[in-house]
């Protein structure tokens, strides 16, 4: 006797996803929660303020905004400090950005590199990637020096006024860069900032010929950054490693000494993480 036909065999569905899950109508998303996180997202890229601002911003009515903060409020994500009436994003975000870092060794193998780095050259140390075209930074080891540049963790910054930033511009593919500053407002914050894109162009060029790049004073007046390349196993640049602090101690005399530190730095890191000598 033969078997019934169970008719034709269908592929197991991927683990994680309902079935239908190519549908990308609005009937996958949850809209309650794709507004919460829009209010997340806003109050994040402020860094505080209070409800009324916020609602406005976001053109959003206060009664619904302040539903969505006292829901975040409850799992930690969101913050209240009565003085001021202000929210802020709170340590539980905070968390969940530190999960995702883990994803990586990256920051784990790059933080003896950063200690190491501070210690031989006082300054502060800096780990930054490439994220949506700006620069994110992911660690530091910060010196103990009265007068001392700060990036904490999760900070943004410019890729075109920022040592990191330009370090990563002038090493990546030109496609890749092209694309990242075709199109891009270069904002002008100091006299020395590189707002004009040729003007910008040959610097990456002077950066990529001597394996590092140099802020002078073009993202704040008196603060100085020497940065350079992280490459992976693949040999692609996946960060990049600085070194910043005030103009007074970092001199026209000093870099050529702080740019050696921080491209041994940079190999090191590299090495750590399994790429191939220069």
């Amino acid at each position: 006797m033969s078997e019934p036909d169970s008719g034709p065999e269908t592929a197991p569905r991927a683990r994680g996803r309902p079935r239908g899950w190519q549908d990308k109508t609005d009937q996958n998303t949850i809209k309650s929660l794709d507004r919460a996180l829009v209010v997340l997202q806003r109050l994040s890229e402020m860094g505080s303020a209070t409800l009324s601002v916020l609602s406005a911003d976001l053109d959003q009515s206060p009664a619904t905004v302040y539903r969505v903060l006292i829901t975040l409020q409850g799992r930690g994500l969101v913050e209240f400090q009565q003085e001021g009436q202000i929210w802020q994003i709170g340590a539980g975000a905070f968390l969940i950005g530190a999960r995702f870092l883990r994803r990586t060794s990256l920051v784990d193998r790059a933080r003896p590199v950063l200690r190491g780095l501070m210690s031989q050259t006082g300054e502060t140390a800096n780990l930054g990637i490439e994220k949506n075209g700006e620069v994110l930074f992911v660690s530091q080891a910060e010196t103990h020096s009265n007068i001392r540049a700060f990036f904490p963790p999760g900070s943004v910054s410019e890729m075109h006024a920022s040592g990191i930033g330009k370090a990563l511009l002038a090493f990546m593919p030109a496609d890749q860069r092209d694309a990242i500053l075709t199109g891009r407002a270069l904002t002008r914050y100091t006299d020395q900032t590189l707002a004009d894109r040729t003007v910008l162009e040959r610097d990456l060029e002077r950066s990529r010929a001597r394996g590092y790049a140099v802020d002078l004073d073009e993202k704040t007046t008196g603060m100085r950054c020497i940065a350079a390349p992280v490459r992976d196993a693949s040999g692609e640049m996946v960060a990049g490693i600085s070194v910043s602090g005030p103009s007074s101690r970092i001199g026209d005399a000093e870099i050529p000494t702080l740019a050696r530190a921080v491209t041994d730095a940079a190999r090191a890191l590299s090495a750590a993480l399994g790429a191939p000598p220069d």
